[in-house]
């Protein structure tokens, strides 16, 4: 493996290079240039010093994606400190928790989360920081106070001349050195703390520049969808965007479909970044009505006509991404395979990838132009992978991989990082899959979501799921185990359901014919029995994916 530079140095070289340019907006709010970023920088690492925080201590982060979070997490990271991020969806207590076990010194609030938290709660603490204005909220260490009331006097201090890029000089990391604690939701019920060494973030980071580089310009649009909270959104939607010099838009609310249809048509992204569930509703809601009329199934099927149709369909779908993006990145859940076949079909540009928390998350990633359909990418550069199988190719196993990304284990939890490495360094992700002879990963599901048949066969029920999820009226299901049945927990597509006035009883009925078309697509051993008709939505992570845990003993 070549040596690993300071990541603290790619930032700091980004902010000089691009010092005169739009760094971050806050979508239809104010635009911070690289050069206001490096001043906010400064300014908090003014606070951090003066009230005694030391490199390696921690400082939590719990807010909404905006312009502040980034500065304060870019300002955490190059002091040297260790940041942990927190999801601002998690209740008061899941909060506490991380707080109080990471240890954190600080914790940077967002304007809505700070009413609703108790500091006695977290009586490590010496302060609360609102991230809106960097306000104290709380202190109980009277050198934070001094620090911020003074800050504007200690600033001008330290630089009596004007500050300029010749004054960003950030903390020289090691590979190895801890740069982040990223708490995890999982779907166990359990968060784990994942120790993330600055090696894997600069990897992720120089991956993204690497492949992606090529093809997006410094200086173009992006916009942040994901929580940053979360190591997919934060690696390629903030870290890789701002270290490449590109302009960043944060939407600061929840991404509902029509605020971003309009985010999309204003900013005209270079490059998405989403999970699967985003680009599947908007292809459900605008696409798949337009083409399932008699005129445009006839226009299809006529061969003369059909790529001209076909074009015009992966036009009008690119330009409601904005039009200029160079392909749809996808990630952190199963891409539906009727929607992936559509995409295929009409030559639209994306691609899919694999990644853990623990990986920082990158595991495999391929190009558009390269990928290999059903799959999700073949190894990234300095990671290895393996399937434990007699037969990768044909065969599931458990997908294990070491590298670069791979992180350095479970914060203040020996017996967890054990359980997930094994004697010679190889990362066990719990996923199971299959390997071609071109390296493409395909996932098949995950270990512990396996269920067994009644005559010992393995019956993966994301590949059920997959299958029913493109039936009439079905928005959101999962396939669990009842004694030797399997049954199906499904929330239809309510809004669809209540424009065609259906009743209970109607989506009864339309679901048992699902039910029987379904089993007519799958093995014997893993029919479904019933299906119970849900009417609220599966509890989520952030990535969007069901917390099966919730749901195992529902029937």
């Amino acid at each position: 493996m070549k040596t690993i530079p300071s990541f603290n140095a790619c930032l700091e070289r980004s902010i000089i290079d691009n010092w005169e340019k739009d760094a971050l907006t806050d979508y239809k709010g104010a635009t911070l240039k690289y050069q206001d970023v490096a001043r906010i920088i400064e300014q908090l690492h003014i606070v951090f010093e003066h009230s005694g925080v030391q490199k390696g201590d921690k400082i939590a982060l719990c807010g909404r994606n905006c312009s502040h979070w980034g500065v304060a997490f870019l300002a955490t990271l190059t002091y040297g400190a260790v940041v942990v991020p927190i999801l601002h969806e998690f209740m008061p207590e899941q909060v506490y928790n991380i707080v109080n076990h990471s240890e954190a010194k600080l914790l940077f609030v967002g304007d809505g989360l700070v009413a609703n938290l108790d500091p006695e709660a977290m009586p490590q603490l010496e302060a609360i920081v609102n991230i809106a204005d960097f306000s104290l909220s709380v202190s109980r260490n009277e050198r934070v106070t001094h620090a911020r009331e003074h800050l504007d006097q200690l600033f001008d201090d330290k630089y009596p001349e004007l500050f300029q890029k010749e004054h960003v000089r950030y903390h020289k990391d090691e590979p190895e050195e801890l740069a982040i604690i990223n708490y995890t939701s999982g779907t166990t019920g359990f968060s784990k703390g994942v120790m993330l060494p600055y090696r894997a973030v600069w990897s992720n980071v120089d991956i993204a520049i690497d492949v992606i580089g090529p093809y997006v310009e410094p200086g173009s649009n992006m916009v942040s969808l994901l929580p940053m909270a979360h190591m997919y959104g934060l690696a390629f939607e903030f870290l890789f965007p701002f270290c490449y010099g590109i302009h960043l838009f944060f939407l600061c609310r929840l991404p509902s479909p029509s605020i971003m249809a309009q985010a999309f048509a204003d900013i005209q992204p270079s490059l998405i970044i989403a999970v699967p569930m985003i680009v599947e509703k908007i292809i459900r809601k605008r696409v798949f009505p337009k083409i399932q009329t008699t005129k445009m199934r006839l226009l299809l099927k006529m061969p003369v006509l059909n790529k001209i149709v076909k074009r015009k369909i992966c036009e009008q779908l690119m330009n409601a991404f904005g039009g200029k993006a160079y392909e749809v990145i996808m990630g952190g859940a199963a891409l539906n395979e009727e929607v992936e076949d559509f995409l295929r079909s009409i030559k639209f540009p994306f691609t899919v990838g694999f990644g853990t928390t623990e990986c920082a998350p990158l595991i495999a990633y391929r190009d558009y132009k390269g990928f290999a359909l059903k799959s999700c990418g073949a190894p990234v550069n300095r990671m290895e992978v393996k399937v434990l199988s007699p037969d990768p190719m044909n065969i599931p196993g458990e997908i294990i991989t070491r590298g670069a990304n791979v992180m350095l284990g479970y914060y203040k939890n020996e017996e967890e990082t054990n359980k997930v490495f094994d004697n010679d360094g190889w990362y066990h992700t719990g996923d199971l899959g299959l390997l071609d002879a071109d390296g493409n990963v395909f996932i098949k599901g995950r270990s512990k979501n396996m269920l067994l048949g009644s005559n010992g066969q393995n019956i993966y029920p994301e590949e059920i799921e997959g299958k029913l999820s493109s039936m009439t009226l079905v928005s959101e299901c999962i396939v669990v185990q009842k004694g030797e049945q399997f049954v199906a927990l499904v929330y239809p597509d309510m809004e669809e359901a209540a424009n065609q006035n259906l009743t209970q009883e109607d989506l009864q009925k339309i679901m048992e014919q699902n039910r029987q078309e379904l089993n007519k697509l799958i093995p014997p051993f893993s029919k479904i029995s019933s299906i119970v008709v849900r009417d609220e939505e599966f509890e989520k992570t952030p990535k969007k994916s069901i917390k099966r845990y919730l749901y195992q003993n529902a029937i």
